[in-house]
């Protein structure tokens, strides 16, 4: 089972790796989270803990979606999303992409 700080770093890094493969800036993702930009900087370098709220409105702003797994379904869920991966039992914090919609 993985501590509180681990998860907050792998959030940490999941964030930060996407703004930037986006090119945004902390503050751009902050303004549309709604959050400020200190606020957001700290959420990033994993030194502090957003509510769930904060962090589904910083994801939304990264166009990723939070997806909420009950404990025992993680498994299946990793190994549908990394198959080569080792399947474990932790708690699961998934990140998908959204696709841009086809008109």
């Amino acid at each position: 089972m993985t501590s509180e700080s681990e998860d907050l770093q792998l959030i940490a890094q999941k964030l930060k790796a996407t703004r930037k493969e986006l090119g945004y800036s902390q503050k751009h993702v902050a303004e549309q989270a709604g959050i400020s930009r200190l606020r957001y900087h700290d959420i990033e370098a994993g030194r502090s803990s957003p509510r769930a709220v904060t962090l589904v409105n910083i994801a939304r702003a990264l166009g990723l979606e939070l997806v909420f797994v009950p404990q025992a379904w993680t498994p299946a869920v990793n190994a549908l999303i990394r198959p080569d991966d080792a399947v474990d039992d932790r708690p699961g914090l998934l990140f998908t992409q959204l696709d841009e919609p086809e008109d």
